[in-house]
């Protein structure tokens, strides 16, 4: 018998080789991305169900909050269900599904209906080659190295992530950024030496009863997914919200057995800051990720390191934040291969 966790361990140290490899491929179909750029688009809309929908929610941020181009995201179900409160007849849209499998039945009736309803066109973003949701679009890519035998989601949506953020970045003609990316898996790997032993102790504590993850503008969905992951693998109090939000009512849960993790930005640093240490006076554990944190009065630092750009950095946001949730599951006499209830694809 396998050991409990052993395909998610795996498959959350190996996300800089799969980023790596993604990126050749990413600039293999470079020009077919570009075509599409081309085509005069009235929105875009990233679409996928569970993790891809958060990065679905992610991948809109990147392209409008880059390109200025009207984006969002939404369920794969309310594409297929309600594409009228979405779509309009006549206009040419792009509709941009993302899954793991290319198997979700949700993501395959979405596109079939946007596609029946000639609403325009479609990019998907998937990780195996021979399966649906890679023969259902106008360019379809497939980022191999994101393949997961794990049913909750790690090396898989970071690589998919990336697969957004340079589609973003090379509708923007940011060849600084995509030139950037490369430093990632280094980046990466630094920050597994660093602070490895920093999550497992956190994970690990089972003190800690509450987590609340949050992040604004492009770190928002990374919140919620982070915040999915703790609830899938650990079966724990978790949610996501964008800080300022968090005063707002939530903060009435947070007491000594709290963790706050923050998604820290460089553009909002000081009120982002006042929330958490607002938090901290309540009684929480703070928990920090970002650039540039020698001065910041916090419990725990994840810092990336020093001298990419802030859009480059929101990949390396993830893995360890993934890491401390494996840790946590594993405290729990759980295992995070197969959380309970779930399963790899959502068949209807």
């Amino acid at each position: 018998m396998e050991p409990a966790g052993k395909f998610t361990r795996e498959e959350i140290y190996s996300q800089p080789e799969a980023w790596t490899a993604a990126l050749q491929v990413l600039s293999d179909v470079s020009d077919g991305l570009c075509e599409l750029a081309k085509k005069g688009y009235t929105q875009v809309v990233f679409t996928g169900c569970g993790s891809t929908y958060y990065l679905s929610l992610a991948g809109a941020a990147l392209l409008q909050g880059l390109t200025g181009m009207p984006s969002r995201g939404l369920p794969a179900s309310e594409v297929w269900l309600n594409p009228q409160l979405y779509f309009r007849t006549g206009e040419r849209a792009l509709l941009v599904a993302v899954s793991r499998s290319g198997e979700t039945t949700e993501t395959l009736r979405a596109c079939e209906t946007f596609r029946q309803d000639g609403f325009g066109d479609i990019l998907t973003f998937s990780c195996y080659p021979e399966r649906a949701l890679a023969a259902l679009g106008d360019v379809n890519v497939v980022l191999a190295s994101g393949q997961e035998e794990s049913v909750a989601q790690t090396r898989a949506f970071s690589t998919l992530y990336l697969g957004t953020l340079y589609l973003a970045a090379l509708w923007a003609d940011r060849k600084d950024l995509i030139q950037a990316f490369t430093q990632l898996a280094g980046a990466c790997n630094q920050m597994f030496e660093a602070y490895a032993d920093v999550v497992q102790q956190v994970g690990a504590d089972l003190d800690l009863e509450r987590f609340y993850f949050l992040g604004s503008a492009y770190r928002y969905a990374l919140a919620c997914e982070l915040s999915l992951k703790m609830k899938e693998m650990t079966l724990s109090h978790s949610e996501p919200f964008h800080f300022m939000e968090f005063r707002h009512g939530p903060m009435s849960m947070v007491n000594p057995h709290t963790l706050v993790i923050g998604l820290i930005s460089r553009s909002n640093r000081q009120a982002e800051e006042a929330v958490l240490e607002n938090m901290r006076k309540l009684g929480a554990r703070v928990l920090v990720v970002g650039a540039q944190l020698e001065n910041l009065a916090v419990d725990y630092k994840l810092e990336v390191p020093a001298g990419l750009d802030e859009m480059c950095l929101l990949p390396l946001y993830l893995p360890l934040l993934q890491l401390m949730a494996f840790h946590r599951s594993l405290g729990k006499g759980l295992n995070p291969d197969q959380p309970t209830n779930l399963s790899a694809v959502v068949f209807l």
